[in-house]
């Protein structure tokens, strides 16, 4: 991750590639998109900040695809003071609170066995947080998991660090 180059980001337009890019798999599913458009862009390693966007929608498609194809799924922008705010939700089951404060964790995953290898959240914590020096975060109850990834508006603070 070191090499990744940074770049004047639109993180809007970074979340519609995602969406572009994962196409195949949101049939049935209702997408929603709620983007600041004032948002600043940001000087960010781009193509890593792809990969969180990644991981993210991935997961809550997979939270809202194993029910019965009538799953939502919401992608919220804004601007908090110094900060950028990407919100991905989805209407999925949930994430029980006695496991919250792991799913972060390097091999952890709540997918069945061949499904998920844990390792999305723990890159794009490293991502978020020691390369970008932002915030991520994890609220959910069944109907309503939100990812909060906040990032500094400016220099990414992690600059040369590998998170790992």
């Amino acid at each position: 991750m070191d090499r990744a180059p940074t770049q004047e980001v639109d993180v809007n337009e970074d979340l519609d590639n995602t969406l572009a890019i994962l196409k195949y798999r949101l049939a049935g599913i209702e997408v929603e998109r709620d983007y600041d458009e004032r948002l600043p862009r940001i000087t960010a390693h781009g193509s890593e900040l792809n990969q969180v966007w990644t991981n993210l929608i991935a997961n809550a498609i997979d939270a809202v695809a194993d029910e019965d194809k009538t799953g939502g799924i919401r992608l919220r922008t804004n601007q908090e003071r110094d900060r950028l705010l990407v919100e991905i939700s989805d209407n999925g089951p949930g994430i029980p609170e006695e496991i919250q404060d792991r799913v972060f964790e390097p091999f952890f995953t709540t997918k069945d066995v061949g499904k998920g290898a844990g390792f999305g959240l723990d890159v794009s914590y490293r991502i978020v947080v020691g390369r970008h020096g932002g915030d991520i975060r994890i609220v959910s109850k069944p109907g309503n998991t939100r990812f909060q990834v906040r990032l500094p508006i400016g220099e990414p603070a992690g600059q040369g660090t590998s998170g790992g």
